[in-house]
């Protein structure tokens, strides 16, 4: 009997048996970010638009302010995911979760956006991608007390299985921040508005939350440039 007692005492001080859950979470590295980059994928891009997209993306991520951002920061680190979006239902992970701590992560980071096939998406389901990319902060493998999904488009919400308005909502009840980056291609949307307007209203939510316009595909890496300073270190809109 005693030796039972023993080996349940031995069986319960270990850490897993009490709490694996727990002890996973504490497990995680800290980060100062959580970031999920989503980025549209949908038909209204053609190639060479896609491509300026994901080099403006590489770029920003390896500039200097960005990096300079991420070393003031008490961890010195954030962790960033990419998701593309377009079809409802179909948003799918494209460059899984990768912690940037200097210049050379962010370099491996950039390789992996610039090397990852194009998913196949059509019309623009943003409701699913916030969604998807609210479960992809659930599951991360670091952790952080900010977490932030970037939507990047240049249309507004059309066709999802969960409206953006609502999904947005259900993220911001799980402390996730939703802005945007609005590629303002057309004057304005179906909805006879900018699309800018169409994304705080039904795009953005949580603390601080913000919509940047790009006003061609070419400013793409600029008002990502500023948008990701501005998530992470706090710098006001102008910055870029």
């Amino acid at each position: 009997m005693q030796r039972n007692r023993l080996r349940r005492r031995a069986v319960l001080g270990l850490p897993g048996a009490l709490a694996p859950g727990l002890v996973a979470a504490q497990a995680a590295p800290s980060v100062d970010l959580l970031l999920v980059l989503a980025m549209d994928a949908s038909g209204s891009i053609d190639a060479d638009e896609f491509r300026l997209q994901r080099e403006g993306l590489a770029e920003s991520l390896t500039h200097p302010a960005i990096l300079a951002a991420i070393a003031s920061k008490p961890n010195g680190a954030v962790a960033v995911a990419m998701v593309e979006w377009g079809s409802p239902g179909g948003a799918a992970t494209v460059v899984d979760w990768m912690a940037v701590r200097d210049a050379a992560s962010a370099a491996a980071l950039a390789g992996a956006i610039r090397a990852a096939p194009r998913s196949r998406q059509s019309y623009n389901a943003i409701g699913d991608a916030i969604a998807h990319s609210a479960a992809l902060i659930a599951a991360a493998p670091f952790r952080s007390e900010d977490r932030v999904i970037d939507v990047a488009g240049d249309g507004p919400d059309m066709r999802s299985y969960l409206p953006a308005a609502e999904a947005r909502d259900a993220a911001v009840a799980q402390g996730i921040t939703v802005n945007a980056l609005a590629i303002e291609v057309s004057p304005v949307t179906r909805f006879g508005e900018p699309l800018r307007v169409h994304y705080e209203r039904e795009v953005i939510g949580g603390p601080g939350a913000f919509v940047i316009a790009a006003e061609t595909r070419q400013d793409f890496a600029r008002a990502m440039r500023a948008k990701l300073i501005r998530e992470i270190a706090g710098v006001p809109h102008g910055v870029g």
